[in-house]
């Protein structure tokens, strides 16, 4: 990584810790002047060093929060991590509502605006595609077929305003019980694909004998059959020539409609985005994470929405959610799907602190305390409107978290599901990833991967531990690109291609 010569050795991020982050390979025996210590080993790029003596048994301090505790007596100048650091129990205060305060809206004439796509139901999108949804594992190949008709034949060239058609198909659907949270979330999952802004028409295509039988997603949901939605099962049309030959007769006449649609100029608040981040670092939470949470505190200014996921990586940061929560009610729900989290894992033989995974601990992060931390800084400052079950809808506006995994792909599915239209993803490792229908925009955390891999990140946040720009600066920078690509430029994901594997509804419950 470079270091600007302006910038010292490490970053304290706060007064009360007992360690810095390392901006740079730091060698045994350097002074660290910032600090009055000396380096009494190398210290990574990333990595954490010892600012005083930490007592074995101490608690291990960052963000002026617990990250840990020392499992050994730590010297000023030693490298923290998972040699002598660990996990233990500990209270943590909730302090329900105890920060919530009134969040300074931009006035509406000073609010941005993207270009987006307006639909009869009056949702926005900011892509336009005909999705190929499947109900159940067994449908997946068909849905490809159908798929690859239109995508690699040239059919599309005759449709320019069509973004692509796309199968989305999955693991699940049958061999599983027809009720239950494992059923429900499909569904959830599901119906709020099927309703998404980000197309212009769908089809939802099954095998016909499943347990998840379209006809009962049509009326759980009270979806309509029309010319923006169609439903084919495999056994009734007569197996797989004859299924794929009429599902390219009904999107081929989806198409002239879809073909029609223009973009138009709307409002910010007509964005949902989702808050995610993959391979993170030890300076995920310093630097992009931080970014892309003033980036979220500016779209709920001007009107949006911004949704924070992955429950098992806010664990050990949720009591500055329920801080945060507009009241006890929605605080409380946070605090059940933790709760929900912990007998969940423990009844399947796991734990919480299974992460971070060997990419973030090589890049630094040592518990998963330290990690969710520095996650939960994607959600930005401004209150906590709402909590959801995975794929649920999101209705309100403003700052709210969605129940799901830490693994990103089975998490961005479920905020797709509940209406993200834009994704920013955070990453520090180099995770490379997109996601149909919604455009995904990479933020890298620090100079040395985004230079190592531009082709794939939108946004270099390393400037901020490079101590070249602030968080504002950067936050700024992404809310832009934000817009930008909501109003149709690509993303370097979406130029590459990214977006067709990543649809993973979360598979809760035993598969039979």
């Amino acid at each position: 990584m470079t270091v600007s010569q302006n910038a010292s050795l490490t970053i304290r991020l706060s007064p009360n810790d007992n360690v810095a982050v390392s901006r740079a390979d730091i060698l045994e025996g350097t002074a660290i002047t910032q600090e009055g210590i000396v380096a009494a080993e190398r210290i990574p790029t990333g990595h954490k060093v010892a600012t005083r003596a930490i007592a074995k048994d101490e608690p291990v301090v960052k963000y002026d929060q617990v990250i840990g505790f020392a499992s050994q007596a730590i010297a000023p100048g030693a490298h923290v991590h998972v040699h002598n650091c660990g996990m233990a129990e500990f209270d943590r205060d909730y302090a329900f509502c105890a920060k919530a305060k009134a969040t300074e809206m931009m006035p509406e004439a000073e609010r941005a605006s993207f270009q987006g796509y307006r639909r009869a139901d009056g949702r926005v999108g900011t892509r336009n595609y005909i999705g190929i949804l499947t109900s159940v594992n067994c449908s997946a190949t068909v849905a490809r077929y159908i798929a690859e008709a239109f995508n690699k034949t040239g059919i599309l060239k005759d449709y320019p305003n069509v973004d692509g058609v796309a199968a989305f198909v999955h693991s699940t659907g049958c061999g599983m019980a027809d009720s239950g949270d494992g059923y429900e979330a499909l569904q959830r999952t599901l119906w709020g694909y099927a309703r998404h802004p980000n197309f212009a028409g769908v089809l939802m295509v099954g095998l016909g004998c499943e347990v998840n039988q379209i006809p009962f997603l049509i009326d759980a949901y009270g979806l309509r059959t029309g010319e923006r939605f169609q439903t084919l099962t495999i056994q009734e049309a007569g197996g797989t020539r004859r299924t794929v030959d009429a599902a390219i007769e009904r999107i081929t006449a989806m198409l002239p409609a879809a073909n029609a649609a223009r973009r138009e100029t709307v409002p910010a608040s007509e964005l949902t985005l989702a808050l995610q981040c993959g391979g993170s670092d030890g300076y995920s939470g310093i630097t992009a994470n931080p970014a892309l949470g003033a980036a979220a505190d500016l779209l709920v200014r001007h009107g949006g929405t911004a949704i924070l996921s992955e429950t098992p990586e806010i664990y050990g940061a949720e009591h500055l959610l329920t801080r945060r929560a507009v009241n006890r009610e929605v605080g409380e729900k946070l605090i059940e799907r933790i709760h929900w989290w912990e007998d969940y894992t423990r009844r399947n033989g796991g734990e919480m602190n299974n992460n971070p995974s060997p990419g973030n601990k090589a890049g630094g992060l040592t518990t998963i305390l330290e990690k969710s931390l520095g996650a939960a800084a994607k959600g930005g400052t401004t209150n906590l409107m709402g909590v959801y079950k995975y794929a649920e809808q999101v209705t309100a506006k403003g700052f709210v978290f969605m129940d799901s995994p830490g693994y990103d792909p089975c998490s961005v599915t479920g905020q797709v599901a509940s209406g993200a239209n834009v994704v920013c993803f955070t990453t520090g490792r180099g995770s490379v990833f997109g996601f149909k229908p919604s455009p995904s925009i990479k933020l890298a955390t620090n100079s040395a991967m985004y230079n190592r891999m531009t082709e794939d990140m939108d946004v270099n946040c390393g400037g901020i531990a490079d101590g070249e720009k602030s968080v504002a600066e950067v936050g700024r920078e992404v809310f832009d690109k934000v817009l930008a690509v909501a109003s149709g430029t690509p993303s370097k994901s979406e130029a590459l291609g990214f977006g067709d594997a990543e649809f993973i509804p979360w598979q809760i419950g035993a598969v039979m």
